[in-house]
């Protein structure tokens, strides 16, 4: 059985923690409802770009040297190539790129859901995963066993446990 001073430290721990945690938690929790929008063009405004490729080159070609996500060709003809997202001009060039994106702050916040393990974001990722992860287990260990708020505490966390399993289940 764990000491009276023992639940006294997790307490601080999770408490400073918590505060120090608390500009994350926002920007996650923002983040994280905006990325519930992504098909949608919910505070997404249009991103103009002019790239000057090499001269006649045909649909597929623009298409590969573009590297645009979801980019393709509609229509080809002798003068230019019209892509869905903006059009290339066969004569000079000219590549004109429209698209949907985030302002760039709410943009660099989409990308911390994003983040792979090549991104230097990855550490910050796992870093908060692991600090939720010690909230999760020190909010058992603040309270002392016996009493009847560690108890319900568990009946609680394990109605929140089931609800989220079957909203994942059953949810989609």
């Amino acid at each position: 059985m764990a000491s009276p001073k023992f639940h006294m430290a997790v307490r601080k721990y999770h408490r400073w923690l918590g505060f120090f945690l608390a500009g994350i938690m926002a920007i996650y929790a923002i983040s994280g409802v905006l990325l519930i929008f992504r098909p949608t063009d919910f505070l997404k405004f249009d991103k103009t770009e002019v790239r000057q490729l090499s001269l006649d080159l045909s649909g597929k070609q623009v298409a590969s040297k573009i590297k645009v996500k979801g980019l393709k060709v509609v229509e080809e003809n002798d003068t230019q190539v019209v892509l869905n997202m903006g059009t290339y001009d066969k004569a000079d060039g000219v590549a004109t790129i429209t698209r949907k994106d985030y302002p760039l702050v709410l943009a660099k916040m989409v990308k911390l859901h994003k983040a792979t393990n090549n991104s230097p974001l990855f550490w910050l990722n796992i870093s908060f995963g692991v600090a939720l992860l010690f909230f999760v287990i020190s909010a058992f260990l603040m309270f002392m066993p016996k009493l009847p708020m560690y108890k319900n505490g568990l009946k609680i966390a394990g109605l929140g446990a089931v609800v989220a399993v079957l909203v994942v289940m059953f949810g989609s």
